[in-house]
Protein backbone atom coordinates (compact mmCIF):
# COMPACT_ATOMS: atom_id res chain seq x y z
CA UNK A 1 0.00 0.00 0.00
CA UNK A 2 1.42 3.47 -0.79
CA UNK A 3 1.80 5.74 1.54
CA UNK A 4 0.54 9.40 1.90
CA UNK A 5 3.00 12.36 1.84
CA UNK A 6 3.53 13.12 5.93
CA UNK A 7 3.98 16.43 4.66
CA UNK A 8 1.37 17.17 3.97
CA UNK A 9 -1.71 19.26 6.09
CA UNK A 10 -5.29 18.94 5.88
CA UNK A 11 -5.46 22.41 4.98
CA UNK A 12 -2.23 22.05 2.73
CA UNK A 13 0.05 23.90 4.53
CA UNK A 14 3.40 23.40 4.43
CA UNK A 15 5.74 22.80 7.92
CA UNK A 16 5.95 26.19 9.81
CA UNK A 17 9.99 25.12 10.14
CA UNK A 18 11.93 22.85 8.53
CA UNK A 19 12.22 20.02 11.47
CA UNK A 20 15.41 19.15 13.13
CA UNK A 21 14.97 16.98 15.98
CA UNK A 22 12.82 13.75 16.18
CA UNK A 23 10.20 15.85 18.79
CA UNK A 24 9.34 17.89 15.51
CA UNK A 25 8.66 15.16 12.91
CA UNK A 26 6.67 13.36 15.63
CA UNK A 27 4.51 16.91 16.33
CA UNK A 28 3.89 16.78 12.17
CA UNK A 29 3.13 12.95 12.16
CA UNK A 30 0.99 13.37 15.00
CA UNK A 31 -1.31 16.53 13.93
CA UNK A 32 -1.91 14.57 10.72
CA UNK A 33 -3.18 11.14 12.47
CA UNK A 34 -5.44 12.79 14.83
CA UNK A 35 -6.63 15.40 11.99
CA UNK A 36 -7.51 12.71 9.40
CA UNK A 37 -4.47 13.36 6.46
CA UNK A 38 -3.37 9.36 7.19
CA UNK A 39 -5.75 6.77 8.12
CA UNK A 40 -5.74 3.78 10.30
CA UNK A 41 -3.90 1.28 8.04
CA UNK A 42 -1.92 3.65 6.02
CA UNK A 43 1.77 2.77 6.33
CA UNK A 44 4.27 6.11 6.95
CA UNK A 45 7.51 5.13 5.44
CA UNK A 46 10.84 6.26 6.56
CA UNK A 47 12.37 7.33 3.37
CA UNK A 48 9.85 8.94 1.63
CA UNK A 49 8.84 10.89 5.10
CA UNK A 50 12.39 12.24 5.35
CA UNK A 51 12.41 13.09 1.64
CA UNK A 52 9.18 14.87 2.31
CA UNK A 53 10.27 16.77 5.23
CA UNK A 54 13.73 17.76 4.41
CA UNK A 55 15.42 15.81 7.21
CA UNK A 56 17.34 12.30 7.19
CA UNK A 57 16.03 8.94 8.66
CA UNK A 58 17.44 9.21 11.98
CA UNK A 59 14.76 11.48 13.41
CA UNK A 60 12.02 10.09 11.37
CA UNK A 61 12.80 6.67 12.91
CA UNK A 62 13.17 8.35 16.52
CA UNK A 63 10.11 9.83 15.75
CA UNK A 64 7.99 6.73 14.86
CA UNK A 65 9.36 5.10 17.77
CA UNK A 66 7.72 8.06 19.59
CA UNK A 67 4.63 7.23 18.40
CA UNK A 68 4.69 3.90 18.51
CA UNK A 69 4.45 4.55 22.34
CA UNK A 70 1.74 6.11 22.43
CA UNK A 71 -0.44 3.72 20.58
CA UNK A 72 -0.79 6.22 17.47
CA UNK A 73 1.59 3.63 14.62
CA UNK A 74 2.22 -0.04 14.78
CA UNK A 75 4.91 -2.04 13.52
CA UNK A 76 4.54 -4.38 11.11
CA UNK A 77 7.39 -6.92 10.88
CA UNK A 78 9.16 -7.03 7.27
CA UNK A 79 6.63 -3.90 6.85
CA UNK A 80 7.22 -0.79 8.58
CA UNK A 81 5.28 1.31 10.35
CA UNK A 82 0.99 1.71 10.42
CA UNK A 83 -1.51 4.73 11.29
CA UNK A 84 -3.04 2.62 14.33
CA UNK A 85 -6.70 2.31 14.98
CA UNK A 86 -8.64 5.01 16.01
CA UNK A 87 -11.93 5.47 17.59
CA UNK A 88 -14.00 7.91 18.22
CA UNK A 89 -14.00 6.96 21.80
CA UNK A 90 -10.24 7.64 21.72
CA UNK A 91 -11.04 11.44 20.56
CA UNK A 92 -13.66 12.04 23.03
CA UNK A 93 -11.23 10.31 25.60
CA UNK A 94 -8.46 12.72 24.89
CA UNK A 95 -10.76 16.20 24.94
CA UNK A 96 -12.18 14.88 27.96
CA UNK A 97 -8.92 14.59 29.50
CA UNK A 98 -7.74 18.20 28.59
CA UNK A 99 -11.20 19.47 29.23
CA UNK A 100 -11.19 18.21 33.04
CA UNK A 101 -7.71 19.59 33.98
CA UNK A 102 -8.35 22.99 31.92
CA UNK A 103 -11.68 23.41 33.76
CA UNK A 104 -9.30 22.84 37.45
CA UNK A 105 -6.31 25.65 36.09
CA UNK A 106 -9.10 28.03 35.33
CA UNK A 107 -10.71 27.55 38.44
CA UNK A 108 -8.03 28.16 40.46
CA UNK A 109 -6.63 31.07 38.38
CA UNK A 110 -9.95 32.92 39.75
CA UNK A 111 -8.21 33.47 42.61
CA UNK A 112 -5.34 35.38 41.24
CA UNK A 113 -7.37 37.63 38.82
CA UNK A 114 -6.07 41.35 38.47
CA UNK A 115 -7.43 44.08 36.17
CA UNK A 116 -3.88 44.19 34.60
CA UNK A 117 -4.82 40.03 33.62
CA UNK A 118 -8.12 40.93 32.34
CA UNK A 119 -6.77 43.81 30.52
CA UNK A 120 -3.74 41.36 28.86
CA UNK A 121 -6.37 38.67 28.16
CA UNK A 122 -8.78 41.55 26.57
CA UNK A 123 -5.91 42.59 24.15
CA UNK A 124 -4.42 38.78 23.35
CA UNK A 125 -8.44 38.19 22.59
CA UNK A 126 -8.40 41.35 20.42
CA UNK A 127 -5.40 39.96 18.09
CA UNK A 128 -6.61 36.33 18.23
CA UNK A 129 -10.13 38.12 16.47
CA UNK A 130 -7.85 40.10 14.22
CA UNK A 131 -5.67 37.37 13.02
CA UNK A 132 -8.86 35.27 12.42
CA UNK A 133 -10.65 37.70 10.22
CA UNK A 134 -7.01 37.74 8.05
CA UNK A 135 -7.15 33.99 8.66
CA UNK A 136 -3.46 34.02 9.73
CA UNK A 137 -3.32 30.44 11.08
CA UNK A 138 0.34 30.64 12.05
CA UNK A 139 -0.82 33.50 14.18
CA UNK A 140 -4.03 32.47 15.62
CA UNK A 141 -2.39 29.51 17.38
CA UNK A 142 0.20 31.57 19.26
CA UNK A 143 -2.57 33.64 20.15
CA UNK A 144 -4.78 30.87 21.39
CA UNK A 145 -1.81 29.02 22.82
CA UNK A 146 -0.89 32.44 25.14
CA UNK A 147 -4.22 32.94 26.22
CA UNK A 148 -4.90 30.14 28.22
CA UNK A 149 -0.91 30.41 29.17
CA UNK A 150 -1.71 33.12 30.76
CA UNK A 151 -4.76 31.45 32.77
CA UNK A 152 -2.47 27.83 32.98
CA UNK A 153 -0.38 30.08 34.83
CA UNK A 154 -2.19 32.28 37.36
CA UNK A 155 -3.53 29.01 38.40
CA UNK A 156 -0.07 28.35 39.80
CA UNK A 157 -0.44 24.79 39.54
CA UNK A 158 2.91 23.30 37.48
CA UNK A 159 2.10 20.25 37.69
CA UNK A 160 -0.93 20.15 36.54
CA UNK A 161 -0.04 22.32 33.55
CA UNK A 162 2.59 19.83 32.35
CA UNK A 163 -0.25 17.13 32.08
CA UNK A 164 -2.41 19.41 30.51
CA UNK A 165 0.49 20.52 28.18
CA UNK A 166 0.84 17.04 27.31
CA UNK A 167 -2.81 15.98 26.58
CA UNK A 168 -2.59 18.12 24.07
CA UNK A 169 0.08 17.38 21.88
CA UNK A 170 -2.92 15.58 20.45
CA UNK A 171 -4.76 18.49 19.53
CA UNK A 172 -4.28 19.07 15.55
CA UNK A 173 -3.53 22.61 15.82
CA UNK A 174 -3.77 23.10 12.09
CA UNK A 175 -7.19 21.80 11.85
CA UNK A 176 -8.44 23.85 14.14
CA UNK A 177 -6.77 27.39 13.19
CA UNK A 178 -7.57 27.04 9.53
CA UNK A 179 -11.34 26.83 10.24
CA UNK A 180 -12.91 30.29 10.34
CA UNK A 181 -15.92 28.79 12.43
CA UNK A 182 -14.04 27.27 15.34
CA UNK A 183 -11.62 31.12 15.45
CA UNK A 184 -14.83 32.95 15.93
CA UNK A 185 -16.23 30.46 18.23
CA UNK A 186 -13.14 30.34 20.23
CA UNK A 187 -12.87 34.44 20.38
CA UNK A 188 -16.66 34.58 21.82
CA UNK A 189 -15.66 31.56 24.36
CA UNK A 190 -13.11 33.64 25.64
CA UNK A 191 -14.92 36.91 26.14
CA UNK A 192 -17.03 34.99 28.30
CA UNK A 193 -14.53 33.58 30.14
CA UNK A 194 -12.65 36.68 30.47
CA UNK A 195 -15.90 38.55 31.97
CA UNK A 196 -16.49 35.38 34.06
CA UNK A 197 -13.24 36.21 35.39
CA UNK A 198 -13.38 39.44 35.80
CA UNK A 199 -16.31 39.14 38.23
CA UNK A 200 -14.67 36.40 40.59
CA UNK A 201 -16.99 33.77 38.95
CA UNK A 202 -14.69 31.03 39.50
CA UNK A 203 -17.53 28.07 38.67
CA UNK A 204 -19.04 30.01 35.12
CA UNK A 205 -15.05 30.56 34.35
CA UNK A 206 -14.35 26.14 34.74
CA UNK A 207 -17.19 25.86 32.81
CA UNK A 208 -16.59 27.89 30.06
CA UNK A 209 -13.13 26.63 29.48
CA UNK A 210 -13.95 23.02 30.04
CA UNK A 211 -16.97 23.48 26.96
CA UNK A 212 -13.95 24.95 25.21
CA UNK A 213 -12.59 21.62 25.20
CA UNK A 214 -15.64 19.49 24.47
CA UNK A 215 -16.15 21.72 21.69
CA UNK A 216 -12.97 20.67 20.05
CA UNK A 217 -13.93 17.72 20.55
CA UNK A 218 -17.28 17.64 18.69
CA UNK A 219 -15.38 19.54 15.35
CA UNK A 220 -13.23 16.74 15.02
CA UNK A 221 -14.87 13.67 15.72
CA UNK A 222 -17.61 15.32 12.57
CA UNK A 223 -14.97 16.41 10.60
CA UNK A 224 -13.13 12.63 11.01
CA UNK A 225 -17.00 11.83 10.01
CA UNK A 226 -16.95 13.60 7.25
CA UNK A 227 -13.59 12.46 5.62
CA UNK A 228 -14.91 8.97 6.23
CA UNK A 229 -11.95 8.04 8.74
CA UNK A 230 -13.76 5.08 10.32
CA UNK A 231 -15.51 3.95 6.84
Amino acid sequence: MASPSVSRSPAGRTLRRRPQLSDDVAVHVRNLIMSGGVRPGDFIRLDETAADLGVSVTPVREALLTLRGEGLVELVPHRGYVVAPLSRDDIHDLFWLQGQIAEELAVRATRSVTPEVVEELTAINEKLRRAVEDGEADRIEDLEFSFHRVINHLADASKLSWFLLSATRYTPVQFYSSDPAWGESAVESHRRLIAALADGKADVVGAENKAHFIDGAQRLVAHLDEVGIWD
